[in-house]
């Protein structure tokens, strides 16, 4: 049943309590370089842009040297005025792309990573049941109140410092699913248990609070900071979890887990609309679906998750009706004059933006063409899984604009007050857009979209079984 209702909330939505609702063949340079060290003695401006995306990924991760070797990634730079915040979600792409770069300082940082979400799982300041946070404080910084905040990741209690200024302090099922992907990968390469505990102590979380019998069936949204139950059901996460709980059945051997897969599934399914070719974004009340906005991310990752040909066309669907090319005479532009970049952006919402109004207060206004990087990274990936017809020479053009991005945008940000190397990290957008599910992205060098850009060029699927 279908019916227009509001979008369900997205993962990237703030559920934090008191909010409610919140905040391979390589292209160019690239080639070749996957397997060398991000070390190399090469200048950072003669680096090749793998090397130069593995060098942000380090930046962020290092950025607060005297707060304990015990850290995440800070997510953005510091001019996106979120301070040392570490979305989970983050942290996990950030351990799968430090993977799929095949070097050992990667898979050094990468262990580092996943200890520091088992760290957070085991000392909440709340709760001992194996969940962790939409984020985490990395660094002390002074808020916009003037309140201090004075810790690095571990605080002086010994607690992971949850993400509270911004009200980052709840739990949603496809951060869990990401970060427990992640742990599931490090559990394959290093052959290390608690990886593995770790992964089903999320699976196990989510299969408590996420599993409804609503007629749509799946997983719920997750909780919010209060610890009560959001009634959202979204496609994007229980996509998420057709990796993971595949992942967990073959690394435990426990047929238990197929049956919460096939639970999931069954829920993406019946959010496919065969006569358009896309998926829809999920439900609000478990009963009806969503028909709009439609996002891009469930159009991709439901390929990269299930491979199926029966739902290809998605690809097709993202591709042509969410394409976008931002230049400096679009209205609400901040691309310099003279660079033109080409993508998709975020969902169908975004295409009709009101250009006339900021997307939040204290925001600038949004740009209709504005090109979501990660998301064109997703779609790059997913279109050199598909291999169809035309799909590599697409893909590499996509892959080129993200590389012409990370050359490009962004430059002289920091993290943590330390200025990035050269040209290194890719910005979430070319200009400000409008999600449509009440946030934005902004020209600021993020580590998803770096991690996404890195997933694309090296052909590492993240979401594979």
């Amino acid at each position: 049943m279908t019916d227009r209702q509001g979008p369900a909330l997205n993962r990237r939505r703030l559920i934090g309590a008191g909010l409610g609702l919140g905040a391979a063949v390589l292209t160019g340079a690239g080639a070749g370089v996957a397997h060398a060290d991000a070390g190399a003695s090469t200048s950072p401006l003669h680096r090749p842009p793998l090397h130069r995306a593995q060098a942000f990924l380090a930046a962020a991760m290092d950025a607060y040297p005297d707060h304990g070797t015990i850290r995440l990634t800070q997510s953005y730079t510091d001019q996106a005025g979120l301070f040392s915040t570490a979305f989970t979600y983050d942290n996990a792409l950030a351990i799968l792309a430090h993977l799929a770069a095949r070097t050992s300082d990667g898979r050094a940082r990468a262990v580092v990573l996943g200890d520091a979400l088992l760290y957070a799982q085991a000392h909440d300041p709340a709760h001992d049941d194996g969940r962790l946070r939409q984020a985490y404080n990395v660094g002390p910084y002074t808020f916009y109140d003037g309140s201090r905040q004075p810790d690095g990741f571990v605080r002086a209690d010994g607690s992971a410092n949850v993400g509270t200024q911004f009200g980052f302090t709840g739990t949603a099922v496809g951060d869990m699913a990401w970060a427990g992907i992640a742990l599931s990968a490090l559990a394959r390469r290093t052959g290390e248990r608690r990886f593995l505990d770790g992964a089903v102590r999320i699976g196990e979380w989510i299969e408590r609070n996420g599993r409804t019998d609503e007629p749509l069936g799946g997983y719920k949204f997750g909780v919010n900071g209060a610890n009560e139950k959001l009634p959202f059901i979204s496609t994007e996460h229980n996509t998420d979890l057709l990796c993971l709980f595949g992942r967990l059945a073959r690394l435990t051997g426990d047929r238990v887990w197929n049956e919460r897969r096939a639970r999931a599934r069954d829920f993406v399914e019946k959010t496919w609309d065969a006569d358009g070719g896309f998926f829809y974004t999920g439900t609000n009340d478990g009963v009806t679906v969503n028909t709009s906005p439609i996002p891009e991310d469930t159009q991709t990752w439901t390929h990269l998750a299930l491979g199926s040909r029966a739902h290809a066309r998605s690809l097709d669907w993202a591709a042509r009706e969410l394409a976008v090319l931002d230049h400096a005479e679009r209205r609400n532009s901040t691309v310099p004059a003279g660079q033109s970049y080409e993508g998709v952006t975020f969902s169908s919402a975004s295409l009709l933006a009101n250009e006339d109004a900021p997307i939040a207060d204290g925001q600038p206004k949004p740009n209709r063409n504005g090109v979501w990087f990660e998301g064109t990274a997703h779609l790059a990936l997913a279109l050199r899984e598909r291999q169809a017809r035309g799909d590599e020479a697409r893909a590499r053009r996509l892959v080129a604009s993200v590389e012409r991005a990370q050359d490009l945008l962004g430059d002289g940000q920091t993290v943590g007050g330390r200025v990035l190397p050269e040209r290194s990290g890719v910005v979430s957008a070319s200009s400000p857009l409008d999600t449509g599910f009440g946030f934005g992205y902004y020209p600021y060098r993020h580590t998803g979209a770096t991690a996404w850009y890195l997933m694309a060029a090296v052909r590492a699927n993240p979401l594979r079984v």
